[in-house]
């Protein structure tokens, strides 16, 4: 009996030291390119645990289904390309879709010779990449999507008949999406998600039925770039805590120009986003409009010819630098709007257009060359509006801000320097993130230290994270939705 304890004392001992070497070799799954269905409920698939990572082999594919899988908080399933670059070229109705996942990541850095390891290069009837029912938790990166007659992403789970009350059973949470490229999507780049915060009108079983959308909290929207939109470049809604939209470029956006489809970036109906460091260049809509909630910040934004291109003929067809409107506002939620710089908009500037909200400010901004005129700088639709507006320049042209090119750096002797307003609404840092303010607050994007002149864009030590190389190159140089 004594042997018997020894020997079980001693295989527990070597179990217990041997197993994680052992689970270390557990050999690796790697997903043919003939493969289209990755369901983590079937073997070999049901045998990932949290933190594994699930391989597809690089080559051409048509599409692909990813459903069933659930990691934990701090070791999610990762899916990874392998041995080269993952590409789709379908006449389905979408590139990849992920349903009922939790705890992921989809990211395109399997390859070191290629940034984007996944590439959905069109799909003929839908969208690029459809993450939903009832998936939560995710982070995709490093993917490119292009020629796709709807949106480039579409994330958000949809309430229906089987599950009315989306609303009050789940969540959203933790939505990120960074380091990816959309170009040429029909709607829109990203459609995060959804834009009926309020409810919608469905029939069910023959009955009209009021249903509401699920809420989103943690979302994360930055070091994108989305060109050739067809409607808005970028589209969050119904991320009522914790959501921020940065670092992104947007080129380009809402060249379909639908009505009430328009804008560069939307903060949407439901949404509270900090929205700021973002580049957004000649779209046809808005250059950022803001339906949401309120309580949040837009700062550091660079703006340039939003809507000149729309309609330019009819000055009606009215298009902003950035707009504010009162679609869900809460009751007494701020609008903070600061160190914005916003050249050549069709229309107005800025428009601010919210009652509702209490407290707002309006401040450090250089908006210049509006198309409506020297009237059309800064423009409060409402005198019941409660809105400071301090210390933005405004200007015809840019000839004497003291830019010392197209990244809106200040040169010594600028106007903008030491001209913007003391309040800076917890703002500590710049485009470029260097800090801000230095001493009195600067006006614009750009805060102004003789020692950091010639830094002219954000690099990974600067930021302690990766960027995306095409930001460098490109630095230089009632609203009714589905």
């Amino acid at each position: 009996m004594r042997t018997r304890h020894i020997f079980r004392v001693a295989f527990a001992f070597f179990a217990m030291v041997c197993s994680p070497h052992l689970e270390a070799q557990r050999p690796r799954i790697i997903v043919s390119p003939s493969t289209t269905l990755v369901d983590g409920t079937s073997k070999p698939y049901s045998t990932l645990r949290p933190g594994d990572t699930l391989f597809f082999q690089g080559g051409y594919r048509t599409y692909l289904f990813i459903r069933n899988f659930t990691g934990s908080k701090t070791k999610p399933l990762v899916f990874m390309n392998v041995n080269g670059v993952v590409s789709f070229n379908t006449d389905w109705y979408y590139g990849i879709k992920v349903s009922n996942c939790r705890y992921i990541r989809l990211s395109g850095t399997g390859d070191p010779g290629a940034f984007y390891g996944f590439r959905i290069e069109r799909v003929k009837s839908g969208a690029g990449l459809s993450i939903g029912d009832l998936s939560s938790d995710f982070e995709v990166d490093h993917i490119y999507i292009s020629n796709v007659p709807i949106a480039g992403v579409y994330a958000k789970t949809d309430p229906d008949c089987n599950l009315l009350s989306v609303r009050n059973k789940f969540t959203q949470y933790n939505t990120v999406f960074h380091d990816n490229y959309i170009v040429s999507a029909g709607n829109e780049g990203f459609y995060i998600g959804s834009s009926f915060y309020k409810g919608e009108t469905i029939s069910c079983h023959g009955r009209d039925t009021v249903v509401l959308p699920s809420t989103l909290s943690g979302v994360r929207v930055f070091n994108n770039i989305v060109k050739l939109t067809g409607w808005d470049g970028i589209q969050v809604s119904s991320a009522s805590t914790d959501c921020r939209i940065y670092n992104n470029i947007v080129l380009y956006d809402s060249q379909a120009g639908v009505q009430s489809q328009m804008s560069g970036i939307l903060i949407g109906g439901g949404s509270k986003c900090d929205c700021y460091n973002n580049y957004i260049y000649k779209g046809k809509g808005d250059g950022i409009e803001s339906l949401g909630l309120g309580g949040y910040r837009i700062f550091n934004n660079v703006i340039v010819d939003a809507g000149r291109s729309f309609q330019p003929d009819v000055p009606s067809a009215m298009k902003h630098g950035i707009y504010v409107g009162d679609i869900s506002t809460a009751q007494g939620g701020a609008y903070d709007i600061l160190f914005n710089v916003i050249i050549n908009p069709k229309s107005n500037g800025i428009r601010f257009a919210s009652v509702i909200s209490k407290k707002n400010l309006i401040a450090s901004n250089a908006v210049i060359g509006p198309g409506l005129g020297s009237s059309a700088f800064i423009v409060v639709t409402d005198p019941r509006s409660d809105v400071a507006i301090k210390n933005n320049y405004t200007a015809p042209n840019s000839s004497k801000a003291g830019f010392r090119d197209s990244t809106f750096v200040l040169l010594p002797g600028s106007p903008l320097i030491n001209g913007g307003y003391p309040d800076c609404r917890g703002i500590t840092f710049d485009f470029f993130n260097h800090t801000r303010p230095i001493g009195f607050p600067d006006i614009g994007i750009s805060e102004f230290n003789p020692a950091q002149t010639g830094k002219t864009h954000v690099n990974d030590k600067e930021t302690g994270t990766p960027v995306n190389p095409e930001h460098n190159r490109v630095k230089s140089g009632t609203k009714a939705k589905r």
